[in-house]
């Protein structure tokens, strides 16, 4: 018996060794690929403001969306993936009102008169007027200094936008508050239909529900905008679709998946201020004193909500 008792009871413990590494290595994976999510999301602002050089507000978000539901719809159909049910599909509409349509436009057309780093900055708020969001969807009720983050994020960048059009909010942070609100209302709603459906599926699903819209806009957009065409104009749609439409929420969703979403959103910390990145590097603005302390105040706000019970 005892010989038995100490052939077997290694065993045991080398199955657990090996969970752990798959455990261990699944989160690195996870990880990886949710970096590469929010590295994708940072650049959307500069490859906008790039794809501007060429084409007008409503062909680039219009010819975006064409683009990204052609990749969608060609991953679906490889997955042979099936129609989502049809209590579903007012949710989509929603996510793509919201993530493929209202977001993009809004702040395509924020983004002619508006840096991509004062952009940023507003934007930066989207985890907490998403989060804010859901829970007034869901109905749950987060501890008071939850709101009381939320709220001091909120006034943060209100002053900043405020200082930096000169004590009135312009036209660009209007339409920037807008896609605050239509893109938090479509990251709401997607996060539910995510818990029924991979997250890939949906953004893509919305994708394609927005085609024959995005076609007809195409069509319109480019016969009443003119078309200069050089190649920073391209790269920026071709990213604009490809990298921060499909490929980043794919990668997103993917990893959100593996590591869970709370450790996911503290990585989408770092979103704004790599984009305050890319704004130096590939577009050659210079940032005022106010717009990296407005950034990090807003960072500080998010990541009390992150952390609180």
């Amino acid at each position: 018996m005892t010989a038995q008792n100490s052939a077997t009871r290694p065993m045991p413990i080398a199955v657990q060794v090996e969970g752990r590494s798959a455990v261990q290595a699944g989160g690195r994976g996870g990880t990886a690929l949710a970096l590469l999510g929010v590295v994708a999301f940072s650049l959307t602002f500069p490859a906008t403001a790039w794809g501007l050089e060429s084409f007008g507000p409503w062909s680039l978000v219009a010819l975006r969306s064409v683009l990204a539901a052609v990749i969608a719809g060609g991953f679906l159909l490889a997955g042979r993936v099936p129609l989502p049910a049809r209590e579903h599909w007012a949710g989509l509409a929603v996510v793509a009102g919201g993530v493929v349509v209202g977001f993009p436009l809004l702040t395509t057309l924020a983004l002619r008169t508006s840096t991509t780093s004062h952009a940023a900055v507003v934007v930066g708020l989207l985890p907490l007027t998403t989060a804010a969001l859901s829970a007034l969807r869901t109905g749950t009720r987060p501890p008071r200094a939850f709101w009381a983050a939320a709220v001091a994020g909120a006034l943060v960048v209100l002053v900043f936008t405020l200082a930096q059009s000169g004590g009135a909010p312009s036209a660009g942070d209007a339409y920037l508050f807008g896609a605050l609100l239509v893109c938090a209302a479509g990251y709401t709603e997607g996060g539910r239909l995510a818990r029924l459906m991979p997250g890939w599926q949906v953004i893509g699903w919305a994708l394609v529900l927005c085609l024959p819209l995005s076609l007809a806009g195409s069509a319109l957009g480019l016969a009443a905008e003119p078309v200069h065409l050089t190649w920073h104009g391209a790269a920026g749609l071709l990213w604009a679709a490809v990298g921060s439409t499909f490929l980043g929420l794919y990668v997103w969703y993917r990893g959100m998946a593996a590591i869970g979403a709370p450790r996911a959103s503290q990585l989408q910390l770092a979103q704004p201020l790599l984009t305050l990145v890319w704004s130096v590097a590939l577009l050659g603005e210079r940032l005022s004193p106010a717009t990296p302390l407005a950034a990090g105040a807003v960072l500080v706000c998010i990541t009390v909500t992150q952390r609180v019970k």
